[in-house]
């Protein structure tokens, strides 16, 4: 039986099996799932880790807080449960939000896989969970204990046996015990999957272990990650951005070092941390901050343990990058979610041309609860991204998470809650050469006579995201109730019978000078809707005229022109 390092074909066919042991595992997982959150929104992540606790390969997708944090939470489980603390059949869970991925909602459950009665890897996810209890997943929260149920790390089956204590406490804590405890089992029946795939992979192949490959695998990603890494200019640059907060605004000061094959991500000089819940634990900035590096200059490179090595992280004790227990935390990604953006804006001006604009940045979540019938729904919305260098910015497509929105189906086949628009959000992407992707426009009502409440949590409604070079920056965000009044972005609110909710995502920011983009694009722009005939006029300098019968209900595209001469002494005065 072979475990020593194999040749570079093999070693190729056996990391994209590896992968696909991976995607076999989340595609378990997302079948399985009893909540929307999980099956729809894909708020997850799965790994594959070696008997030291290193992440060797995640699934295809999921979230960056979600991944990266779990890669380092194994050295919490491991210490808590040693190799030899552990037997086939056993499952290991946690939420402890400084262990694991920062906020209390978000569940760990790790499985080790066993071969001829020894250890040779451990499958672990994270999920966002339906409810924990609590305040109700809101920013409001004092403390940490006022934010649901905390489990430390302990065992959820025992040689396959379910903790049934356990398990009947987080069902008397918990607003849907049916959702939460059926996606814990559907997180250790993902894990399952992806160990059973494994070791068929291991057979096939003559492996006794994988450690070796693992280590083999693993060197390749850090040099490989260092290698471009040597390749930028040295130096330090630093950046602030500025977050809505909760009772004050929140100041993100990033300062960035490249030495050699190195980088050094600091947030000294950012808010202490917050009364409310919008603190960031260390484990979700370091997660955030390695997966902006990674993707800015190595993209390709496969992501595990060796990637995210030569990127340092810190941030002082006590900050708003660096809570300390017991801050409450429910809701860290509405600071969490600016990392990357705080990071591209202090490298910029030294990596010219392959760095996007800030975009809408942390993901709106908003909690919906009511009575007759009782119901409590999680809805994740995202805005538009920053312009690219050479593209306009994504429109209602996440950065730095990468949720998916649920259908409008689905939320009203499961609650009473109706969607009654989404459409996306004209004028909403910051101008530029590039324009920044586009927010979206919501309503939500609901149908009978019921009490119910939403507890929102949303961000750059008085900070929109910024252009970059010269472009300008998209819509700030809105939250308005059908009565015209503008509520703060993060209470929870009880709502009367008829009311609706106006959730208006904002937008990307532009990527360099309005007036240098191109006016076919600009006219473009205008026949879809994305930018309205005004503000082609006041931001790009380009006079688009409708040609056609004014009182068409849908204006056709071939009626749409350029009024040349109007454009001209438009882009002439701009000048």
């Amino acid at each position: 039986m072979k475990s020593e390092v194999v040749d570079p074909v093999t070693l190729e066919v056996i990391w994209n099996r590896l992968l696909s042991v991976a995607n076999e595992q989340q595609d378990a997982l997302i079948r399985t799932a009893f909540s929307t959150i999980v099956r729809e929104s894909q708020d997850l992540a799965c790994g594959m880790f070696d008997t030291r606790g290193r992440m060797i390969a995640q699934s295809i997708s999921g979230t960056p807080g979600h991944i990266n944090a779990m890669a380092m939470s194994m050295k919490h489980f491991l210490a808590a449960f040693p190799p030899d603390r552990l037997a086939p059949g056993d499952v290991l869970i946690t939420n402890d939000p400084w262990q694991t991925a920062g906020q209390i909602n978000d569940i760990t459950i790790t499985t080790p896989i066993f071969k001829n009665g020894g250890l040779v890897a451990l499958f672990a996810n994270t999920c966002h969970s339906a409810d924990i209890g609590g305040r109700i997943l809101s920013a409001e929260a004092r403390e940490v204990f006022e934010e649901g149920l905390r489990i430390p790390i302990m065992k959820l089956f025992e040689r396959g046996e379910p903790n049934k204590v356990l398990m009947q406490i987080v069902r008397a804590n918990v607003r849907q015990p049916d959702e939460v405890i059926g996606d814990f089992y559907a997180q250790t029946a993902c894990n399952d999957a992806g160990g059973r795939a494994l070791l068929e992979m291991m057979e096939e192949f003559g492996l006794d272990s994988i450690d070796a490959v693992a280590e083999e695998i693993i060197r390749r990603s850090e040099n490989a990650v260092r290698g471009e890494i040597s390749k930028l200019p040295g130096g330090e640059w630093a950046s602030e951005t500025w977050s809505d907060g909760f009772e004050e605004p929140i100041l993100i000061r990033c300062t960035v070092r490249i030495t050699g094959d190195e980088i050094f991500i600091d947030f000294t000089g950012s808010s202490p941390q917050s009364t409310r819940g919008i603190n960031v634990v260390l484990n979700y900035t370091h997660a955030y901050a390695s997966f902006a590096i990674k993707a800015a200059i190595c993209p390709d490179v496969p992501h595990n343990e060796g990637s995210f090595r030569p990127v340092h992280v810190s941030a002082p004790a006590g900050s708003i990058m660096n809570a300390l227990d017991p801050a409450p935390v429910a809701s860290r990604q509405v600071i969490g979610h600016f990392i990357p953006s705080a990071i591209y804006a202090a490298l910029s001006g030294t990596l010219p041309g392959r760095l996007m604009a800030p975009g809408a940045d942390p993901i709106w979540l908003s909690v919906w609860r009511g009575q007759n019938p009782s119901f409590t729904l999680t809805v994740f919305q995202v805005g538009g991204t920053g312009a690219r260098p050479a593209k306009d910015g994504l429109s209602a497509v996440g950065f730095p998470s990468g949720v998916a929105g649920v259908p409008a189906e689905v939320i009203e086949s499961l609650s009473p809650v109706v969607l009654k628009q989404r459409q996306l959000r004209p004028d909403s992407g910051g101008a530029g050469t590039w324009r920044g992707g586009l927010g979206q426009l919501t309503e939500f009502t609901r149908r009978g006579e019921g009490k119910w409440s939403v507890s929102s949590i949303a961000d750059r409604t008085a900070y929109p995201a910024p252009g970059l070079l010269g472009g300008q920056a998209g819509a700030a965000g809105e939250l308005i109730l059908s009565n015209g009044e503008r509520p703060h972005p993060k209470a929870l609110l009880d709502l009367n019978v008829g009311d609706s909710v106006h959730v208006n995502l904002p937008g990307g920011g532009g990527y360099g000078d309005p007036f240098e983009r191109d006016p076919a694009k600009v006219l473009w722009d205008v026949i879809e809707g994305y930018v309205s005939p005004e503000a082609a006029e006041k931001n790009y300098g380009i006079a688009v005229r409708y040609m056609g019968n004014p009182e068409d209900l849908v204006k056709l595209p071939g009626q749409w022109i350029i009024d040349q001469a109007r454009t001209a002494e438009l882009r002439g005065k701009g000048r």
